[in-house]
């Protein structure tokens, strides 16, 4: 799979979150966050990290207190555009806290991942299914524990839950980033 058609798939799950949410104040897995926030997570840090390590920007689009549906739809354009013109794909990347690649490859390595994780605190704040690939969450999270400690020490992860070693690779993961694994809506 290229990383135009990996985005394509996972942001199509993400989109699908998305577009059900019902309350976008509704609280999260992350406890500062509202089901907006996760959007605007995605949406804030991304076009800094492309253009701070790149000649590649991603233009503004709508506000995700007002619009999140629109700042997502923009977002996931925007990125898909990057991906699939070769030349934006291919250029070089280079930052001094992630080293040089592709900016496809960046995006990739960072966002895209970023839009797999977060699709689990979306679907579990406005109570949908999180059409999470549990293949992918297997590689994801052996992927991320070679490098955990640096991963904590970055301070964008919580501390890992328990949970047992024979739960759902889905679950293993939202443990690993320090989500509560069994996390529900307030009542």
């Amino acid at each position: 799979m290229t990383y135009a058609q990996r985005h394509r798939t996972l942001a199509a799950n993400f989109t699908r979150i998305v577009e059900g949410v019902t309350d976008w104040d509704a609280p999260t897995p992350v406890a500062e966050w509202r089901a907006r926030d996760v959007v605007g997570h995605l949406a804030s840090w991304l076009p800094g990290f492309l253009s701070g390590g790149s000649e590649v920007e991603i233009a503004p689009g709508p506000g995700v207190e007002d619009d999140p549906v629109g700042a997502w739809t923009h977002l996931r354009e925007q990125v898909q555009g990057v991906l699939e013109t070769p030349a934006l794909a291919a250029a070089a990347y280079d930052n001094p806290h992630t080293g040089r690649s592709t900016v496809e490859a960046a995006v990739d390595q960072f966002y895209t991942n970023d839009v797999f994780m977060h699709a689990w605190d979306l679907a579990r704040a406005s109570g949908q299914a999180d059409g999470m690939d549990e293949a992918v969450c297997e590689a994801t999270l052996n992927g991320m524990e070679p490098a955990e400690e640096m991963l904590r020490a970055s301070g964008q992860f919580g501390v890992r839950q328990p949970v047992e070693a024979s739960a759902p690779a889905s679950e293993r993961l939202a443990a690993f980033l320090g989500r509560d694994p069994h996390w529900a809506p307030p009542a």
